[in-house]
């Protein structure tokens, strides 16, 4: 027994990895972000990673966002599925350790010629052990033990079966893929809170361009009205044709169409705000027009390192399950390899309570086996093919999401560069209908121009207000982009191996709630 105690971790340290040696692929992006006539110039800066607080300063937005970050059930999902992957990684990383079975068993048997037997099964294994009373002999699980003295029988065991002995790393190999992959769901609950807190940001704005809109169709719809009754008097009056009385009422008809349709807008934004948040929405956390959103959203400075796309949780979910599939090419090796099992047992067998834990009653017995497949029609290496495969298959998703995610952050960049041109001119557009159309409608009294005249300015006015309203959305919307696909993990740094947790400057994983938490020391 004390020469198995000396041997036993030299045997659990003897053990070797088959894992490849895992290095991040080599960039498939350009270092830095494109330039042109599309882009602003780009600032000798990195990117930092902002928090939604930073970006978003209206304190309504701000509450709508913690409303949701408790209440939304998508991020309800994500938690449990963080706690579903942790638990499947500390599953599988008991295997590192012998299970131990205890048991406490009592027999009684008769003959009919007065002799008695007692007979406790074992589970497997061998070894003898003595008993008072009479001999017996011990498997994993049991004693059996014989006596024509008493019909009563007491054991009292202590076992491990078939404890692999991880000698090629394969269980340790299957306990990283584990561990990388409850990492990449935690990335991918991160990813998924981002994507929240840009989907209530935008949807803000959206409702806030919807009043704006819906404003200016009421405001049109009055100033048809005007027209209307100015035109059917005129028509009475016997100065003006039946054409300009229609031609006013199509004005009217327009605007009063496009006021339905916002007022529906308006309640659909509303109930997508609801959705988001996971609670009714106070009405007086919502903007009253567009113009007061787009100065609460901080505008993002645009640096020219293209390497904080690594901290994207997106982008760190795909590493993660690369790593793992990595692993999994270890654990399809190793079962290449013959496999060490040992199986021991501990206990105290007697025919007599009393006697039960005396030094003739103790008995052991150790069991190690080796296995090694013969023949398995190359089914072991059609497993090490297929791990290798997928991890090709997860290296191009990887390296795939590296590259949509540039593009994301190359289109919202091109539309910040053109957006505060195309606003200032839309806002000058807008000046020059409106001043066109007051000087037309007064010509029109004054019957100096015809009605039609006044009519194409004031659509024009109608549609330049629209369209003012819409690029100012853009602008708002450019915004959130930005935030989203650049919203780097500000507790990971990219490493040159994976993704590296910023270790001093965290708490444990474990004191976290899981749909909030970042990636924390990790152990590999």
């Amino acid at each position: 027994m004390k020469r198995l105690t000396r041997a036993l971790p030299a045997l659990l340290l003897a053990g070797c990895s088959m894992t490849p040696a895992y290095e991040r692929p080599q960039a498939v992006v350009p270092p830095s972000w494109p330039v042109g006539d599309a882009y602003l110039k780009q600032r000798e800066a990195t990117l930092p990673a902002l928090t939604f607080e930073q970006v978003f300063t209206d304190p309504r937005l701000r509450t709508l966002v913690g409303q949701a970050l408790v209440n939304n059930r998508d991020l309800r999902i994500a938690a449990a599925n963080i706690r579903a992957a942790r638990a499947q990684y500390r599953i599988q990383r008991a295997d590192l350790f012998p299970q131990l079975d205890g048991s406490a068993r009592y027999s009684y048997r008769g003959t009919g010629d007065g002799a008695t037997t007692t007979t406790i099964p074992g589970t497997g294994g061998t070894g003898t052990g003595t008993g008072t009373g009479g001999t017996g002999t011990g498997g994993t699980g049991g004693t059996i033990v014989t006596s024509n003295r008493s019909p009563s029988s007491f054991s009292l065991d202590l076992g491990a079966t078939a404890f692999e002995i991880d000698l090629f790393g394969r269980i340790r190999s299957l306990t990283e893929a584990e561990q990388n992959r409850y990492f990449a769901t935690e990335a991918g609950a991160r990813a998924t809170r981002l994507t929240l807190v840009g989907d209530i940001a935008e949807a803000w704005a959206a409702y806030g361009a919807d009043r704006s809109l819906m404003a200016v169709s009421e405001a049109t719809a009055a100033s048809a009205r005007r027209s209307v009754a100015l035109t059917r008097a005129r028509l009475q009056g016997g100065i003006a044709p039946r054409t300009d009385l229609r031609q006013a009422e199509q004005i009217l008809a327009t605007a009063q169409s496009d006021l339905a349709e916002q007022r529906t807008q308006v309640a659909q934004d509303v109930n997508a705000l609801q959705l988001l948040v996971g609670a009714p929405v106070d009405p007086a956390l919502l903007p009253a027009s567009i113009d007061i959103v787009l100065p609460t959203i901080a505008d993002l400075p645009a640096g020219i390192d293209s390497g904080i796309l690594l901290r994207r949780p997106d982008v760190v979910q795909a590493e993660y399950e690369l790593l793992a599939a990595n692993a999994d090419i270890g654990a399809a090796r190793a079962a290449l390899f013959p496999r060490l099992s040992l199986t021991g047992l501990v206990g105290f067998a007697s025919d007599a309570l009393r006697t039960l834990f005396t030094g003739g009653a103790f008995n052991y017995s150790v069991a190690p086996s080796l296995s090694y497949p013969i023949f398995r029609a190359g089914a072991g290496r059609a497993g090490v093919e297929f791990s290798q495969a997928q991890r090709d298959a997860l290296l191009a998703t990887y390296e795939r999401t590296i590259q949509s995610a540039f593009r994301d952050v190359s289109d919202a960049l091109a539309r910040q560069g053109t957006i505060a041109e195309q606003t200032r001119a839309d806002r000058a557009n807008l000046l020059a209908a409106q001043d066109t159309f007051r000087l037309t409608e007064a010509r029109y009294r004054g019957g100096i121009d015809t009605f039609l005249t006044s009519l194409d300015a004031q659509r024009s006015y109608y549609t330049a207000q629209r369209r003012l309203v819409a690029t100012q959305l853009v602008a708002a919307t450019n915004r959130v982009t930005l935030y989203r696909t650049l919203g780097g993990d500000s507790l990971l740094e990219a490493g040159a191996n994976g993704p590296v947790p910023v270790a001093d400057t965290v708490a444990p994983a474990t004191n976290r709630a899981p749909a909030q938490a970042g990636v924390q020391s990790h152990n590999r």
